[in-house]
């Protein structure tokens, strides 16, 4: 299916189905209410077929570009049928799952991360680690059959919601660094593993630190070989700092118009908002450049770097001139009905840490794309 064709007939069906769309809760919700609107959404699309398209047939897509689910997030970041965050995940884990997994677990398990039955979650941070994810403890020792994990992650997303989680280890020596490195596809339910829910400053427990107590693994559940993750979080990273995040620009471009439409217009700075709105459309540009830069088969790489500075400059903009326009009151108050900007303001300050810092991504870019050096 073409892109033109794609956008129409989704647009129809969202209308036609905005009644069994719509979330059931009130305002923002709980995050418990985001993830059952999530799950919803993605199955109903799933049946329909519009979750399939963009996804290869052997995982159960029905092929067609990638262009087609940047599309299907655009639309339903736009519509508010989704939280923006938490629908990225399947952006980020889902490529890189197919890239490296064995085809018949791919084959099984990408369909129910699509479809909604599950959730995943990506267990790169350590608490010792800082943005050095080279430096990574949690080991996986071979025991038979199976690989033997011990150890801890933290900021971990939707951990306590996951069916499975992505997981880099330790399988070689710490003096190895990168070649020392295995990605393992853990299911959360195994025995040994706790997990502990970190409630944020905007009062919601997206994170969680995780432990993992002598938990077995299947050996067939590596990605890729050993001593290949490294591999792995370079091919996972790029999409998470990109084409992940497609959907996340129009969430930004609707929540400015919300602003718009309360705003005092005396209150906010003419100026301030061009800035805003140039940066937005700066990093639309970007980021679509970069979709059709997967659809033509390029693969991602450091200089997705410039997305993610691009992206976490925005958002912060935007909800900069909530401010502004609201009054410092919506940020720093508790009037029930300015939770939704208050928590989405807090949230934002964030932009620049989560999916790697700005200051790593200016290092990135600096080193890798500039060619300036090393940093030390």
């Amino acid at each position: 299916m073409e892109l033109d064709e794609y956008r129409a007939s989704l647009d129809d069906w969202l209308e036609r189905n905005t009644h069994v769309l719509t979330p059931d809760h009130d305002g923002i919700g709980t995050l418990d209410d985001q993830m059952a609107q999530l799950s919803k959404v993605k199955r109903l699309a799933f049946e329909a077929g519009w979750m399939r398209w963009g996804w290869p047939e052997r995982v159960g897509g029905l092929g067609g570009s990638i262009l087609l689910r940047a599309y299907l997030g655009e639309a339903l970041t736009s519509r508010d049928l989704v939280e923006p965050g938490i629908y990225s995940m399947t952006e980020v884990l889902a490529p890189t799952m197919i890239d490296y997994a064995p085809l018949d677990l791919a084959a099984s398990m990408v369909p129910k991360l699509l479809s909604g039955e599950e959730t995943w979650c990506q267990g790169f941070s350590e608490p010792a680690t800082g943005s050095n994810l080279a430096a990574l403890s949690c080991r996986a020792t071979r025991d038979g059959d199976v690989w033997r994990i011990s150890g801890q992650k933290v900021w971990t997303s939707l951990a306590q919601y996951a069916d499975r989680c992505v997981l880099l280890t330790r399988t070689g020596s710490s003096e190895s660094a990168h070649t020392g490195i295995t990605a393992l596809f853990v299911d959360m339910g195994s025995p040994g593993i706790t997990v502990r829910p970190i409630e944020t400053m905007h009062g919601v427990p997206e994170f969680s630190e995780v432990f993992f107590d002598d938990v077995a693994v299947p050996l067939d559940r590596t990605l890729g070989e050993e001593g290949q993750g490294w591999s792995v979080a370079m091919d996972l990273l790029p999409f998470e700092r990109s084409t992940a995040l497609w959907h996340r620009v129009a969430y930004l471009h609707r929540r400015l118009q919300s602003l718009l439409d309360v705003a005092p217009a005396h209150l906010l700075d003419s100026v301030a908002l061009g800035e805003v709105t140039q940066l937005l459309y700066a990093l639309r540009a970007r980021s679509r450049a970069t979709q059709y830069r997967v659809a033509a088969g390029e693969k991602l790489g450091p200089e997705t770097s410039i997305d993610k500075v691009l992206v976490a400059s925005a958002e912060q903009a935007v909800f900069d001139l909530v401010g502004a326009g609201l009054g410092e009151e919506v940020i720093m108050g508790d009037d029930p009905s300015s939770d939704r900007w208050r928590r989405e303001y807090l949230y934002s300050r964030a932009a620049t840490i989560y999916g790697g810092t700005a200051e790593i991504q200016r290092n990135i870019i600096a080193r890798r794309l500039l060619d300036l050096g090393s940093d030390r």
